[in-house]
This record gives structure tokens, sequence and C-alpha cells, in this order.
């Protein structure tokens, strides 16, 4: 479906204002802009990880969404969305149901890389006709900022603190995406916000309308996490896509394709220079934390080249 700015716009919002979320955070974007690539006439069975995104936005007896919500454990929410989708579809065979519903589940990078990773797996495979979006914030925000298997390499964060004995995380970030591929569902995608947001709302529609499992990675940065000022977030993601730290491409049926290519590869420094979790980066000394950055970002961009080719 070609992307109408305005259009999309003048649709009902299914994910509404007053929820508990942060200024700036990456997370009620995400959400917002996946809930209005449905179309108009179908309903939505949301299930939810706990995380930023569920104890901000559905606090009982208050809520803002809008469509059928299921508040799930941290490691059950893809499992339960399956469940609900096998249920619909033996409803509607018995002709009990006849409205046409969509399955999404929403989860924050612990609740989807870590926690949930095995509940996520197993709906992929036995082949749910539902779409998985991961809104990646790198770490755990709810709980104080813990790390997970995506946060940065170097990054601050309260379980891998930067000090004397320690540079911050010391794994790289774990490739949730190609791993996903792996899995052999007809579709996989990474995005973020950028521009008017064409890319991320575009490849939310095929998500949903793509018979059988979908996986969407949303880089969906956190304020206070990544500390950064509430408004930067913009720039925040176009220098993540521009440096090649967050590709945007997708995969249909095996088939890679690249959905966005910087017109100047920017190089990584200039993505971690504007967030306080890498500020002991450019310490002196420490310049070869840049330096290793830089050479895993190229390796894993020249890697995807080969594979968008």
């Amino acid at each position: 479906m070609p992307y109408n700015l305005k259009q999309e716009l003048s649709k009902p919002e299914r994910f509404v204002g007053g929820h508990r979320l942060c200024a700036g955070c990456g997370a009620g974007i995400t959400v917002r802009a996946v809930m209005r690539a449905l179309n108009p006439e179908d309903k939505a069975v949301v299930t939810n990880a706990t995380g930023c995104l569920e104890v901000s936005s559905f606090l009982y007896p208050y809520t803002a969404w809008t469509d059928s919500y299921i508040h799930n454990a941290f490691e059950n929410a893809a499992a339960t969305c399956g469940g609900v989708e096998a249920a619909y579809n033996a409803l509607k065979r018995r002709g009990k149901i006849d409205d046409t519903f969509k399955f999404i589940t929403f989860g924050g990078d612990g609740g989807t890389y870590d926690i949930g990773f095995q509940s996520l797996s197993g709906a992929m495979e036995r082949g749910h006709d539902m779409v998985y979006v991961c809104y990646d914030n790198e770490a755990y925000m709810n709980t104080g900022i813990q790390r997970s298997s995506s946060t940065s390499r170097f990054a601050d964060t309260t379980t891998t603190p930067y000090g004397s004995a320690s540079v911050g995380k010391r794994q790289n970030k774990k490739d949730l995406t190609e791993i996903m591929v792996a899995h052999g569902i007809p579709y996989v995608a990474q995005t973020t916000f950028l521009g008017n947001m064409k890319d991320l709302h575009e490849k939310a529609h095929k998500a949903i309308y793509t018979p059988g499992p979908a996986f969407l990675n949303v880089l969906s940065p956190c304020p206070r996490g990544w500390r950064y000022p509430a408004e930067d977030i913009a720039e925040i993601t176009r220098l993540a896509v521009d440096t090649c730290v967050w590709p945007l491409f997708e995969v249909i049926e095996g088939e890679y394709r690249l959905t966005y290519e910087p017109r100047q590869k920017l190089p990584v420094e200039q993505f971690m220079a504007k967030q306080g979790r890498f500020k002991h980066c450019f310490k002196k000394g420490n310049e070869w934390m840049i330096e290793e950055a830089q050479k895993w970002v190229d390796q894993q961009w020249e890697a995807l080249l080969k594979k968008c080719e």
C-alpha cells in the first residue's frame, strides 16, 4: 500500500494520549505508528509483555489502548498471542466470529531478546498468523537500566557501569533480527523513526498483512537510559541509521532488501557522542573503544550489503 502521510494522520488513534510513558520515549512512537498501519475496518488483539510500555499504558482502570489488550508476563507474550490467534481461527471455522482480527504482540528488548525469546521462537516456528513488534531500547529500562543482550557494546548501564575495572558492557549487541530470519518466516524487518515515518509505516503494514508470522524490530530510544535530551529523539534515530549502527532492511520470504542507504556513511562516534551512556568512550586513553565499535559496525554493514545483492 503506498504511503500517504495525510491519509495516515487522518486515521483515528488506536493508542491514545494520557499514558505515562516518559517524554521522548520511543516506545509510544513505535506503538502509534504500528497501530496506525492497521486498516480502519480491522480489529486487533494486542498482547504486551511486562515492561515500560505495559506499566505506562495500562494501569487499571485506565488504558491507552482502543483495541482488545492482554497484559502478559515477561516471558509469555508471544505464546499468549499465538494461543488467541488459534482460538480465533477455531471460532471462525465454526461460524461464531465474522469480524476480521489481527494479532500483534509488543515487547521491549528485555522481554524479547532475553526473557521472552523461547516464547517468541516457538510462536514463529509454529506459524501463527501474528506480528511480533520489539520496541528495542537496548536495556531493561523499566526496572533500572540494567543491560540486556540487546545493549550495545561499551554502554554504561547499572549492571555494566564504567569504572576502573569495567569498560561498560563487554559484549556486542545480539543480532535478533538475523535470528528471526533463520526461523524461515515470511516477513522480517528492521526499522525506526526517520523523516515522515514512511519506512516504519510501510513495514508495519506489510508485517500485519503478510499471512503467517512476522517480526518487526524497531529501534526505540530511551532518553533516561541513553541519556539524551527528550527533544533529540529524531536526531538520535537519524544518526543510528546514517552511521549504519541500525540499518533499515527487510527480508521477504528469505530475500533481503535494503530500504535505506545513507548518501554518506557517518562515523559511529557521531551517534555515540550524543548519548551519556557512551561518555566514557571519549575520555583520553579510551579511543580504542570507538575504534572497536566502528570496526564491528563496518563488518555488520558489509555483511548486510552482500546479503542484499
